[in-house]
């Protein structure tokens, strides 16, 4: 264990945020995601909800300033509605660090899948929120 680093962090994880550079993404996909067929590099976080990764997540991990919106989630397929408290909960652990972030980009399901699929990494966890699926794209640490 790691003084300032929170629990749900695994070495893995943590190895794999250093990893990325400037304008690389992470999926914290929810259980559902079909993350085999996405892409080859998954990281488990079973059992955690993503709004925990967040808060563990963020204070590690500078958000990129240099686009207009590096947060995104999928939009509902035609008929679906989304639990706007799932987007509430992850803006509130965002904001926890990042308190300039306005809102969260939505993307077509299929755009959202050809985004992961050039993810550096998706991280599938155990959240159970239809489309609580997220995107972080990943800044430059300030000076």
């Amino acid at each position: 264990m790691l003084k300032g680093i929170s629990p749900v962090i695994s070495p893995q994880l943590l190895a794999a945020l250093a990893s990325m550079g400037h304008g690389d993404e992470i999926v914290l996909a929810d259980a559902h995601f079909p993350s085999g067929n996405i892409n080859d590099n998954i990281l488990r976080a079973d059992g955690i909800k993503i709004a925990d990764l967040l808060k563990g997540i963020l204070p590690l991990f500078e958000l990129d300033a240099y686009v207009p919106c590096p947060v995104f989630m999928m939009d509902a397929v035609k008929g679906d509605k989304i639990d706007p408290a799932v987007e509430a909960q992850y803006l509130k652990a965002i904001h926890e660090t990042n308190p300039q972030l306005k809102s969260i980009e939505r993307l077509e399901r299929f755009a959202f899948y050809e985004r992961a699929k050039k993810a550096s990494y998706v991280l599938i966890t155990g959240e159970l929120s239809k489309y609580g699926n997220i995107i972080l794209k990943k800044g430059v640490t300030p000076v």
